[in-house]
Parts: structure tokens; C-alpha cells; sequence
């Protein structure tokens, strides 16, 4: 058993296991749903989440097991309860794993001492590996070779859990990672290049909008979201510049006319619904990498027979 906290805990061989065990999945197709079993597993979600958790959900039903919902407005949460003694009680029910969204970055560093997986569904600020996980998967059916693209990450970089682990892993597998945004909430830790909107959206194999973390601000955006969009979002007017084989990606939920036109969410360079249905392959992927290593030991067997076999 293993914990998800961070890609940056991966290795790139470990990262790749993960992408193709999930590519395996989407070729199983209908076939991957898989025989009911008695592991079970709880989401406990203390931020509203609609894409992550039901991607989460249906991951664990696909793969047969039995899942518990745990919902902060109505839990021990609101009498105190710590989110150590919470995942505790998870852990004395029979839980076998834990997915947890939380408010606090670096929330997981007082479960250490916790005996089963915790998948990180997002803390604060910090990391957002499945989101990673899912985006490097849809850039990997789109180009084959992620390594050597251009990918331009735009918007709330100071604030974003998806533009650091987006960023971090990207770099890693040899991309040219363009940032780009508000002055104010440039991030400096990010490791790219900071370029302007129009010349990031120009060069870039692929454009990942980021939504503004209104949430997470300590002061309310100064400028209107009119104003936003005409100087940071990707405009019909900007997308027609977009090289003829480049894509747009958005982490979601999608705030339409803010970071992009509405328009070009469905367009033919979009893909942002791709993106949610390989979140579940990604989860169902990251599930057993986290639940059973050997199933992923087993692959890796397989992979070196298969090179070491003669054509």
C-alpha cells in the first residue's frame, strides 16, 4: 500500500505505470468494471467538489468496491472532531483507503502515522496529483510523446493546486512549461517560463485556463470579470491564433466568458469533457497503484517480457 499525496513522492517510471494501467482500462472499456469486493473506501470531502469526488466515486464503484461518503456538514466535523481522529474512525470501520479534499495545505502531515493509503484530492493550495494524473493522460492520447510540447498553464498560478502539480510534473517529463496571469498573483516557486497571455496562447501544443481561487484570496479581485477576460482569458479572438494542432484544457468547474469564451468549451480544440472521463480512468488507476502494488509489479514483469522477447 502506498500514499498519493504529491507526484513529486513518484518516480517518472511510477507516474507512467499509472498512465498505463489506465490506458489499459479505457481499452477494457465496458469490460472494466470490475467484479464486486469487499474493499472499502472513504471520500471525505471538506470542500465542495463536483468533478474530483463523483470522478472518485464512480472510479471505486468500477473497480467493485464499496464506498463511504462522508459530507462535513453532517459529521462529527461540525462538533470538532479532528480530521486525524475522523480518518481514524474510518480506519476502525474498516475502511481500506481514504480520498480526502481539504481546505489546509498539507493537511496529510498529521496522518502519518495512519495505517492505510490516503489519496490526496486536493489540500488547499498545494498539490492535486489525480488532476495531474488525468491531464498527463489526455495530453498522452492527443500527441503520443508528452515530452518536448509546449503547455501553456494561465491564470491563478499563486493560488492554483492544479497549476503546481501541473507545472512540476510537466517539467519533469521534458515539457517547456509558458506561465501566465495577473501580475499579482504570479508564483515564483513554479518552475517555467513567465511570458505574456498572447504570446503563451500563440506558442503553446496545449492551453490549461486555470478558474481564479476566489476562495483562497484574502482580498476580493480588484478588477471586474469583464475586465478579467479581456486581458488574462482566452478569447474566440485569441483561440483563432492557437497553433492549427493545439488544445485547450480546464481543470474545472468553468466559470464561462471569464477565463474563456462559453463558446469555445465545446469547440473542436476542447477538452475539457475528455479531461473528466479520463478522470475516472486516472482515479481507477491511481486506486489499485495505491491499494496493490502487486497488480503494478505484475505489469512491469509483463512490460520487460514482452521488450526482452524477439520480434
Amino acid at each position: 500500500m502506498a500514499n498519493l499525496l504529491s507526484l513529486n513522492e513518484l518516480s517518472i517510471r511510477e507516474i507512467n505505470d499509472i498512465l498505463d494501467r489506465a490506458e489499459q482500462i479505457r481499452v477494457m472499456g465496458e469490460e472494466g468494471w470490475f467484479a464486486p469486493n469487499h474493499t472499502i473506501v472513504a471520500n471525505l470531502f471538506y470542500e465542495p467538489s463536483t468533478r474530483t469526488r463523483f470522478s472518485f466515486e464512480t472510479a471505486e464503484k468500477r473497480l467493485g468496491y464499496e464506498v463511504l461518503n462522508f459530507s462535513s456538514t453532517t459529521s462529527s466535523a461540525l462538533k470538532g472532531e479532528s480530521l486525524y481522529d475522523t480518518v481514524r474512525t474510518m480506519e476502525a470501520i474498516g475502511a481500506e483507503a481514504v480520498v480526502i479534499r481539504h481546505q489546509e495545505t498539507g493537511y496529510y502531515k498529521q496522518l502519518q502515522s495512519i495505517d492505510i493509503p490516503v489519496l490526496n484530492a486536493g489540500d488547499g493550495a498545494g498539490d492535486h496529483p489525480t488532476q495531474a494524473l488525468l491531464d498527463l493522460l489526455t495530453l498522452r492520447q492527443e500527441f503520443m510523446n508528452i515530452e518536448d510540447l509546449t503547455v501553456a498553464i494561465i491564470g491563478d498560478l499563486r493560488y492554483s493546486r492544479v497549476a503546481k502539480s501541473d507545472a512540476e510534473v510537466l517539467s519533469r517529463l521534458g515539457c517547456r512549461v509558458l506561465l501566465s496571469g495577473p501580475p499579482e498573483w504570479k508564483n515564483s516557486q513554479l518552475p517555467g517560463t513567465y511570458v505574456s497571455v498572447d504570446d503563451a496562447i500563440d506558442a503553446a501544443d496545449a492551453v490549461i485556463m486555470l478558474r481564479i481561487q476566489h476562495e483562497r484570496h484574502e482580498n476580493a479581485m480588484q478588477m471586474t470579470k469583464e475586465t478579467y477576460h479581456r486581458l488574462f482569458g482566452l478569447t474566440t479572438e485569441r483561440a483563432l491564433r492557437m497553433k492549427p494542432t493545439s488544445i485547450i484544457m480546464h481543470p474545472g468547474p468553468i466559470n464561462r466568458g471569464v477565463e474563456m469564451d462559453g463558446e469555445l468549451v465545446e469547440s473542436t480544440r476542447s477538452r475539457y469533457f475528455k479531461q473528466i472521463k479520463n478522470g475516472v480512468l486516472a482515479r481507477m488507476a491511481a486506486l489499485e497503484w495505491a491499494l496493490d502494488h502487486r497488480l503494478y509489479e505484475a505489469n512491469k514483469i509483463e512490460k520487460a517480457k514482452q521488450m526482452s522477447s524477439p520480434i
